[in-house]
């Protein structure tokens, strides 16, 4: 995964799933596959899935970028300390999954805590079940 600044302000986790890294053939699969990793996680909560795709699209003026055929997060939370109220601005987590012709890009927003951060590269990590040119 690599660390960016999205509009030089928020730290973004992002990678590139090219289509022969994965058997997953569209981004309801790659839900499908994150929705599971989540359920199994006791420290995780499934929320929603959330179609950015279909939703710009249908609104009067919606823009979609050049090459992108799909495009949803998947909401979840981490519930391991509640401790003021400040921490519910920085939740829920999501993961987004942006489905062009030859790949996938995935990306999460970094979150405040370590342990979360690098649950989430795992579950990203793990989209990727076959071996380069294998």
């Amino acid at each position: 995964m690599q660390e960016t600044r999205f509009n030089d302000t928020y730290p973004v986790y992002e990678t590139e799933i090219a289509r022969h890294e994965t058997s997953a053939t569209n981004t309801e699969e790659i839900m499908a596959r994150l929705k599971r990793i989540i359920e199994t996680d006791p420290t995780a909560a499934f929320i929603g899935l959330f179609d950015h795709y279909q939703h710009t699209a249908q609104l009067p003026g919606g823009e979609i970028g050049e090459g992108i055929r799909a495009a949803q997060n998947i909401v979840f939370c981490f519930g391991m300390k509640l401790p003021n109220p400040q921490v519910m601005a920085v939740r829920p987590r999501s993961i987004g999954v942006t489905e062009y012709d030859d790949r996938f890009v995935v990306n999460f927003m970094e979150p405040p805590m370590p342990a979360p951060a690098l649950i989430m590269t795992e579950w990203v990590n793990a989209l990727r079940d076959r071996l380069p040119f294998a």
